[in-house]
């Protein structure tokens, strides 16, 4: 029996706002050096724009306290272009640099790429982002950490919630990059378990701009329900393109890490009732949460993104393993954290010592309409328990 709990149990009404104290910074400790690299251009930008502003964000917040075991946090910042080897390029001159606390890409080829040198850098890195279960996988590394939910864990969520999906006719449209297949492959195995098909598979060249020929197939293959892993601008031009040619919402598309907020912003309505998995709310009420949010809308008069709150979420994992290890110092914050509970905006949760991976719940969301506002709205909670057991091929 999966653990869930209704959204009534989790949610409340406004957050209180939150007070941030002062400190001084102790004498003589080493700062803590964070190497921030995203995408601020390509692809991903939009994203990385997101994902930046939620770590800064979590930096500030402890900077004001007073730092972390005494020390001032300090940020470098490099552009990943959305690519592999640029990704690999920024990070390696930020840890060489002395800012060997890596956080903040968002592609799962970007992270992999990354996460291959960090011995040879000296550097820990911390996934906030990026979903490939590879990263947790059979390339895992004992300096990386995964702060969101991996493909694995999100299959899991669907594994239970795929019983109730309408339809026995399913078709698949992803990226053609590692994510996008993982994607593709986890849910045509769910829904297949469930005695359904997936009759169509399609993969879209990352940076397609004309969607047509695809909407077409799938109009064509005439299936009861469509799954879509395609990320940031990519994604908003497929879903606007699929509203213009009559497929949303005709044919219902279930989107995996397509609910962000800007790509709702960016698709003109058609994402209204969409549902699909979504890593982060600003509604829940975990302590941590609420004070979080009343301090982002005292900032900016608006409660964060998903995204921003997942950048939040790895920024306050990669810090309270400096606390843990009194030391900034990269191998000895993953020692202290692999095996951990830490206190977050999704809870007291547990970084599993056998992959590195923080164990987090999981969301079921739909698009709505909230005050004026397309927003995505939860409806489903699944519990950290719910997440499948560490990858065998994981060897840290």
């Amino acid at each position: 029996m999966f653990a869930r709990r209704t959204l009534a149990r989790l949610i409340t009404g406004a957050a209180v706002a939150a007070c941030l104290p002062m400190g001084a910074w102790a004498q003589g400790k080493e700062p803590v050096k964070v190497g921030l690299v995203t995408s601020k251009t390509g692809v991903w930008a939009e994203m990385g724009e997101e994902v930046a502003r939620g770590i800064k964000f979590a930096i500030d917040e402890a900077n004001a306290a007073g730092g972390v075991d005494g020390r001032r946090i300090e940020v470098a910042e490099g552009d990943d272009e959305g690519t592999p080897d640029a990704g690999r390029r920024a990070a390696e001159k930020l840890a060489r640099e002395g800012h060997n606390l890596l956080i903040g890409s968002i592609g799962s080829a970007v992270s992999l790429a990354i996460m291959q040198s960090l011995d040879r850098w000296d550097a820990a890195y911390f996934a906030t982002i990026s979903k490939s279960d590879k990263i947790t996988g059979d390339t895992c590394k004992a300096r990386a950490i995964r702060t969101v939910q991996s493909d694995a864990i999100d299959i899991a969520m669907i594994n239970k919630w795929a019983a109730n999906l309408k339809g026995d006719n399913f078709a698949v449209i992803a990226s053609d990059y590692a994510w996008g297949h993982d994607s593709a492959s986890s849910f045509k195995k769910a829904v297949e378990g469930k005695g359904k098909k997936v009759v169509l598979n399609l993969f879209v060249p990352l940076g397609t701009k004309d969607y047509s020929p695809y909407i077409a197939q799938l109009k064509a293959a005439k299936v009861d329900t469509i799954w879509a892993a395609i990320p940031a601008r990519d994604g908003i031009a497929f879903m606007k393109q699929a509203g213009e040619f009559g497929l949303m919402p005709q044919t219902p598309v279930l989107g995996h890490a397509m609910l962000s907020d800007f790509m709702v912003r960016g698709t003109s309505n058609f994402q209204e009732n969409m549902v699909g998995t979504l890593g982060y709310g600003p509604d829940f009420d975990y302590p941590r949460n609420k004070a979080f949010v009343a301090a982002w809308r005292a900032k900016f008069n608006r409660p964060p993104t998903e995204t921003e709150g997942l950048g939040y979420l790895g920024a306050a994992v990669m810090l309270e393993g400096v606390k843990l290890a009194k030391s900034p110092k990269p191998a000895e914050v993953m020692a202290a954290l692999r095996g951990a509970q830490v206190d977050t905006v999704l809870g007291k949760l547990t970084v599993r010592a056998a992959d590195n991976q923080l164990l987090v719940p999981n969301f079921i969301a739909r698009v709505k309409n909230v005050g004026g506002q397309m927003r995505p709205v939860v409806e489903e909670v699944f519990e950290p328990s719910n997440a499948p057991a560490a990858a065998p091929a994981c060897r840290l």
